[in-house]
């Protein structure tokens, strides 16, 4: 972990989103890391976040999409491992995506859930998390992670949501997956 960015030479040429001029991180106020029944550590609410509210920016370094690519396999391969989270970058235009697999990116420890209480933001190149409704202190912070339908067998769902398929795809990828269960329901019978 790079503290203080400033003073990492190869970082001259790296761009790093959200970090001051010391390249040291905000303070997040509203948040708070502990451990989560969902996976590993999560992110709770410290305080009442009323809804609507940006309350956590998602830290991380610019980077083009090869470079992306190749991190996410590394990321992927080394969580599957270690049993850990998994891939930490953020698409963010046709050319840049935001990695955050930093330790002092909190927000990455930010839990998916099929009934999230807030969601990512793209602001002007930044991403920021809204809170969806009003949340109460000592809750889990969670957001819809989005995933493709086509790995689904990689990313298990724990959530515990009365609207989880039991794993993490997007909203509009549920009810096909359901379908895809089924079959293979019937077939394993």
């Amino acid at each position: 972990m790079a503290n203080n960015l400033k003073d990492d030479k190869k970082s001259k040429k790296r761009k790093f989103i959200g970090l001051d001029k010391n390249g040291n991180p905000p303070e997040f106020p509203y948040v708070e890391v502990r451990y989560s029944s969902i996976h590993n550590h999560g992110l709770f609410a410290a305080k009442k976040i009323p809804k609507d509210t940006y309350f956590i920016q998602y830290l991380g370094e610019l980077i083009r999409k090869k470079e992306s690519t190749h991190r996410a396999i590394n990321q992927f391969e080394s969580a599957q491992k270690q049993d850990e989270g998994s891939v930490y970058i953020f698409d963010l235009n046709e050319k840049h995506d935001l990695d955050g697999n930093f330790e002092w990116n909190i927000a990455r420890l930010a839990n998916h859930s099929c009934n999230p209480n807030c969601e990512a933001h793209d602001v002007k190149g930044e991403i920021w998390f809204i809170a969806l409704r009003n949340i109460k202190k000592g809750e889990e912070l969670t957001f819809n992670y989005g995933y493709d339908l086509e790995h689904w067998e990689e990313h298990p769902c724990h959530c515990g949501a009365d609207n989880c398929v039991g794993y993490i795809v997007r909203e509009e990828d549920r009810k096909k997956l359901r379908k895809i269960l089924r079959k293979q329901e019937k077939v394993s019978r």
